[in-house]
């Protein structure tokens, strides 16, 4: 057996199919590197296929309006009311606001009243709301236009208020 493949290893890969002997067919050639393993080097076991780490995917912005900022100016072209999906009910303020890069989206006035009117100048940042389908963006309060929320007491970084006076 031996003999044979030293045979067929010492044939020159582009040798015609008449030189070569029955024993070198296409596995026999590529085993000639490793002459003694069953599987030429470029192929995969199952267990070295499972133990690989998966190829990550490219994490999707959620907010791809904003193109990598933290936040945007924009100018708000709409004010309106709108209603939440099935399980919730209330009255939701959403803003319609055009970037400063052009672009145009719906977003969510957090918080208890605001003093937002049309050609109001805000910043956007991501985060949707959850209820709302459309709306992916949410308007920082107590930045250029948008106040903050009157008499807020407990979480007011997120809604713009100052620490009140004691």
């Amino acid at each position: 057996m031996f003999s044979a493949l030293r045979a067929c290893a010492r044939l020159p890969l582009w040798a015609p199919a008449f030189w070569r002997s029955p024993c070198a067919t296409p596995i026999n050639t590529l085993s000639q590197f490793r002459s003694f393993h069953p599987t030429p080097s470029s192929w995969v076991t199952i267990n070295q296929a499972m133990k690989r780490k998966k190829p990550q995917k490219a994490l999707k912005s959620k907010s791809p309006l904003l193109n990598t900022s933290p936040q945007r100016k924009g100018v708000c072209t709409q004010i309106f009311i709108a209603k939440p999906k099935k399980p919730n009910s209330a009255k939701r303020k959403v803003a319609r606001v055009k970037l400063s890069t052009g672009k145009t989206l719906q977003a969510y006035i957090q918080g208890e009243g605001h003093n937002l009117q049309e050609h109001s100048v805000v910043l956007i940042r991501g985060g949707r709301a959850q209820d709302l389908p459309g709306v992916g963006y949410k308007v920082v309060r107590g930045a250029m236009d948008l106040g903050g929320v009157v008499g807020r007491a407990t979480a007011r970084s997120r809604y713009g208020v100052k620490k009140p006076k004691k």
